[in-house]
């Protein structure tokens, strides 16, 4: 029963089964989940950054407790870790500013494909530890982007 729960919340609830591009889908997905809670004004009551912390934690329970028995050690069906990092990227982005919000995923995506140093080595991490700390890596340096440019 743990397990299946773990894996819900490890595959981003089904995303990470996608047959081609798991990780851009669970990304989507992950998009799609912020864009309803923010047209709900859930963030009037837990702040992108606690909702990104919480979703991290979640992510680094289910990702450890999915990795037992399995072969890889970041196997793609886990996108929790992308929704984590995505969900940091986004808190450096405006309110429903759908421009911001493509260019969080996109460049997240960048980020989490091309692992640019800092993410390079957070991958290298071990177990649920490196599955989730090289996104939420990316997402950090996506955000910082936007830190930048919003007090340019």
């Amino acid at each position: 029963m743990i397990k299946t729960i773990a894996a819900l919340f490890s595959s981003g609830f089904g995303s990470g089964y996608a047959p081609k591009a798991p990780g851009t889908f669970g990304s989507v997905a992950a998009v799609v989940l912020w864009l309803a809670l923010e047209r709900a004004s859930a963030f009037s009551f837990v702040s992108p950054l606690a909702l990104a912390i919480g979703v991290t934690v979640v992510g680094f329970v289910a990702s450890m407790v999915s990795l037992s028995g399995e072969r890889s050690s970041d196997p793609q069906w886990i996108v929790i870790d992308e929704w984590a990092g995505l969900f940091v990227a986004l808190c450096g982005v405006e309110a429903l500013n759908l421009g911001h919000v493509v260019i969080a995923l996109v460049g997240f995506r960048v980020m989490d494909i091309a692992k640019p140093g800092p993410v390079a080595w957070a991958e290298r991490l071990p177990g649920a530890l490196g599955v989730m700390a090289d996104d939420v890596v990316a997402g950090a340096i996506v955000l910082l982007g936007f830190v930048v440019y919003r007090f340019m």
